[in-house]
């Protein structure tokens, strides 16, 4: 399954066995926080001001 920017952070941990390193390597404590349960990856990056195609690209990978 592709990550999107429209895919909810818990879901991101999910897909991606080594996405809470990647977050929290680009500043983004998501892992734990109760609004991964919600918010898109791009809401996300918004409010951390990330920007999104590179984040996209090292958890598709």
């Amino acid at each position: 399954m592709k990550i999107t920017k429209d895919t909810v952070i818990a879901e991101v941990l999910k897909i991606n066995n080594n996405a809470a390193e990647i977050l929290m390597r680009y500043g983004m404590g998501c892992v734990g926080c109760p609004s991964s349960q919600m918010e898109t990856l791009e809401q996300a990056v918004g409010v951390h001001g990330i920007e999104l195609e590179g984040l996209l690209e090292e958890l598709n990978k």
